[in-house]
């Protein structure tokens, strides 16, 4: 037995990602064709085994209202778009026509274009546009890291009680404790900025980059 999460090895990594809900065609090809794309950018895309997860907490949850920051190439919020009932929603925001063009392909051929709506533009604005009601049953931050105390604000008003946001990249890859750029020094201060917010309940998980998901009260 062990007081902390154990360190995961390629084998060991593989062996969580098959003994879980492993990837179909669809992620195997979305995968396949941002990393050959987009090699440059392609650690923005979520871990497979994240991808269930999304899939899974979605459905747990019950959501039927959720919000999407960040979307790339279409991964998460192809995830999120499985797990909802019919009727349900996800809104995304994303700045890049060039990335979500390669998810637009994605979503249709998954079948879930039709309960997602993409909104480009800069996610501030887009979030600030949305009814003010605690409407939103979930959540999904993974855009600029600098961006993400903003998105937080407007965000939380909007959850529904009981709703969840998540967000990754909460431990840049162990950075988090010691900064070494803006990016690590945005998450390390949003993270202690979540922590002392009264309105939510978290807790931080070693799922991939690290992932935080607070309980809306």
């Amino acid at each position: 037995m062990t007081t902390k999460s154990i360190p995961l090895t390629n084998e060991l990594h593989a062996y969580l990602v098959a003994h879980g809900s492993p990837p179909d065609e669809i992620i195997r090809d979305l995968a396949e064709e941002t990393r050959s794309v987009l090699p440059e950018h392609a650690t923005m895309q979520v871990a497979p085994e994240q991808a269930a997860f999304l899939t899974f907490l979605t459905r747990l949850l019950g959501v039927r209202q959720a919000v999407e920051v960040g979307t790339f190439t279409g991964l998460s919020s192809l995830a999120i778009a499985r797990g909802l009932p019919e009727g349900g929603r996800l809104t995304c925001f994303d700045i890049s026509e060039e990335f979500t063009g390669i998810a637009r392909r994605y979503w249709a051929r998954a079948g879930v274009q039709d309960s997602i709506d993409l909104r480009i533009g800069p996610a501030a604005d887009g979030l600030r546009e949305l009814p003010h009601e605690r409407h939103l049953d979930f959540a999904f931050i993974d855009a600029d890291k600098t961006g993400y105390p903003i998105y937080w604000a407007e965000l939380v008003p909007r959850m529904r009680p009981g709703g969840v946001i998540a967000v990754d990249n909460v431990l840049r890859g162990g950075r988090v404790i010691a900064p070494q750029d803006a990016n690590d020094r945005a998450i390390a201060a949003f993270n202690d900025e979540v922590l002392a917010d009264v309105r939510v309940d978290l807790v931080m998980l070693p799922i991939a980059d690290g992932l935080t998901l607070a309980r809306v009260r």
